[in-house]
Formats: structure tokens, sequence, C-alpha cells
């Protein structure tokens, strides 16, 4: 699937989002992919400050034109977990993960920034940081056995692109509290940053 198509169907979401007065950003592949090297996405993952006041409204705005679950939304809010939504014409899957309450998750938010994707269209949408993106990446690397060679390369794109624009004292930071501080090191040393 082309990375417009996921951008389209993300800013469909993202408007009912601003619509209901919810807080959100896009992070994961999608995020990396617009912050660094762009590569085919599966799915997209959105982290949102869905309350259950929101989840009515958010069924009613979306369900024209994705598959969407009121109970699985209800039980992702009380969890502070994710649920997805699945667009009908395309099936490609949007996993949206509920804000959790932390400081660094809302450090995430607080930091998101909304950047115009598409030209000529009035709507931007709210990405993770690009810190924020390197750093989650790495923990997810981590967690897979340090295998994964695109969250590693999706990292290094990040760094490669935006090397002059990173704030590094934040990064530094976040990734010692999510225990990533050597694997940034190592991403660093391979990106030439070190």
């Amino acid at each position: 699937m082309p990375l417009g198509d996921p951008v389209r169907i993300v800013q469909e979401i993202a408007k009912v989002f601003d619509h209901l007065g919810i807080p959100y950003f896009v992070g994961g592949s999608l995020a990396s992919s617009l912050h660094g090297i762009p590569r085919a996405t599966q799915d997209v993952d959105i982290v949102a400050e869905i309350e259950e006041e929101h989840i009515l409204p958010l069924v009613e705005e979306l369900q024209s034109e994705f598959y969407v679950d009121a109970d699985m939304i209800k039980d992702a809010v009380s969890r502070q977990a994710c649920f997805n939504v699945i667009h009908l014409d395309t099936m490609f899957k949007a996993d949206i993960f509920i804000l959790k309450p932390d400081e660094p998750s809302r450090n995430e938010m607080a930091r998101r920034r909304r950047y115009q994707i598409v030209e000529n269209t009035p709507q931007g949408l709210f990405l993770a940081s690009p810190e924020d993106v390197i750093v989650h990446k790495l923990y997810w690397y981590q967690k897979g056995g340090e295998l994964s060679e695109r969250q590693w390369n999706d990292v290094l794109g990040i760094l490669k692109v935006q090397s002059a624009s990173l704030d590094y004292s934040y990064l530094k930071k976040a990734a010692e509290k999510r225990e990533v501080a050597d694997l940034l090191q190592s991403a660093f040393e391979e990106a030439k940053l070190d």
C-alpha cells in the first residue's frame, strides 16, 4: 500500500478526533516514515486520550467508513489498552492506544506537533516527536530480542534525516527512562552522529 493511502485514512480518523476534541498523535512506522525514510506500512499506531464520554460519538462518526466496535473501545478505555478500527474500502487497520496517565506518556502528548502532510489541505496531522518515535522504536526493538531490522532501520532513518533538529538532551533522558540508552548510543554510532 503506498504511503499516501495510510496518510489519507489516518487524516479521516484525525478529523473525527479533532471534531470531538480528542487529543491524539500518530506514532509507529507511519511517524518514522514521515520523520525519516519512507517505507510501506500495513497499519498505523495512534495514541489518543479517549474518555468514556467520547465512545458513542466516536463510533457514530467513524462507522460509515470504518469497522468500529463500541464494546472494544469501552474495554480499551477501562483497561488503558488498545483497540483497532478498520477502513472498510481498503481493510487498512489503525491501532488506537489509550493514552496512559504516566509522566512519559503525558510528555509525549505535550511534545506532539501538527505537521502539514498533504499539500493543499487545511488539516495537518499530529505526530509524535522524532525523539519519542526513536525511543519507542528502540524499546520495541529491545523487547523483540533486538532482531527487527525494520525497527532499527527506522531509528537510523530518523537520526539521519532529523540529525540537525533533534533535541539530544531530551532524547538521551527519554532513552534512559525507557532503559534503551545503550541502544541509542549504538544507533548514534551507526548513524555516525557520535
